[in-house]
């Protein structure tokens, strides 16, 4: 079986009009997953129309799970106090925009971020407790940009790395593994854990040459401790699911055999698709599924299958819904 989390009220996260990171992109996952028969949740965005074409339908529907606001000391655990503080008392003020300028709140910013981190460690709960095998966090705002000590690139908090240090502490899982697949580098993420050697961050990403946030080269790959714990994965504007799938294959895949992790983390990024207008690549619908199912599989063999998805990037309505529907059939929903 796999979960869902989501929630309507990531809707009340608006950085405004033009900005990529929108709120119907998660009108459209819900649209998707309810075209699909995947979920029963009611429509959240009335009136909000998208072609996805022709999508495949499911028999078992998604393990719908509820879930609360994270408790205030998870994000203590990447981030900064300063940083904390800084996203609580802007959104207290009417909200803003943090640090490097491309990450806009509103005066419940603090409150919805602490929501889409709470579904994140529903998710891993969930897992944990044998409630579902694998779990999808359909969240905003994202987090793989966000630094200890900032915001960044439309993200607040570092959702799956913090998910990381909570299953650590929590759990008692030993060796995690985060694979993000998202087309831009995941520099947050990335600096959470490159001087640790229980977390392995792999990201395949368009190469920084060409791509925000211009980090994730190769030949970063951890420091002190974490020296070969970090795995970069730059691909050139347009690389599809061939090089994707060799990418994986031959690197991805050995790395983390090797490393035998006991739970995998996922940055579900959408914007490598061909149609994205944030990237330069040309991953298609199926090349979703199937990184995923290459994934999921690494995950039976080493994880008992655990995995948590979280979604980050993915800003064509259309391909994100239909990505999304994709990636959930790697995951397992039949």
């Amino acid at each position: 079986m796999v979960g869902f989390c989501s929630s309507p009220r990531f809707l009340e996260h608006n950085p405004g009009p033009t900005h990529p990171e929108r709120p119907q992109r998660l009108c459209a996952i819900y649209a998707a997953l309810r075209k699909a028969g995947l979920i029963t949740a009611p429509d959240p965005c009335p009136g909000f129309d998208e072609d996805f074409g022709v999508l495949p339908r499911f028999r078992q529907k998604l393990v719908e799970l509820s879930f609360a606001t994270a408790a205030q000391k998870w994000p203590q655990v990447v981030h900064t106090p300063r940083h904390i503080i800084r996203v609580q008392r802007l959104s207290e003020l009417g909200g803003g925009v943090l640090d490097s300028g491309d990450t806009p709140i509103g005066p419940e910013g603090y409150e919805i971020a602490m929501l889409a981190l709470g579904a994140v460690l529903r998710c891993c709960d969930a897992v944990m407790k044998g409630e579902v095998r694998r779990c999808f966090a359909a969240v905003r705002p994202p987090g793989h940009h966000a630094e200890p000590d900032r915001a960044m690139g439309f993200c607040v908090f570092s959702n799956v790395a913090i998910a990381a240090r909570y299953l650590q502490m929590t759990w008692d899982i030993q060796r995690v593994a985060i694979v993000d697949f998202d087309v831009h580098h995941g520099n947050g993420t990335q600096a959470a854990f490159e001087t640790d050697n229980t977390v392995y961050y792999v990201s395949l990403h368009q190469h920084p040459r060409t791509c925000y946030p211009g980090t994730g080269y190769g030949d970063e790959t951890g420091l002190g401790e974490g020296k070969g714990y970090t795995l970069n994965v730059p691909l050139d504007p347009g690389s599809g699911d061939e090089e994707y799938l060799k990418a994986i294959d031959t690197l991805v895949i050995p790395a983390l055999d090797r490393f035998a992790p006991q739970f995998l983390l996922l940055s579900a990024g959408f914007d490598a698709h061909v149609d994205d207008p944030l990237g330069s690549m040309e991953v298609s619908d199926e090349g979703f599924e199937l990184i995923t199912r290459r994934l999921a599989d690494l995950a039976d063999r080493h994880c008992d299958g655990r995995v948590v998805s979280v979604l980050e990037g993915g800003y064509n309505l259309s391909a994100l819904g239909r990505s999304v529907v994709r990636h959930l059939m790697g995951l397992g929903a039949a």
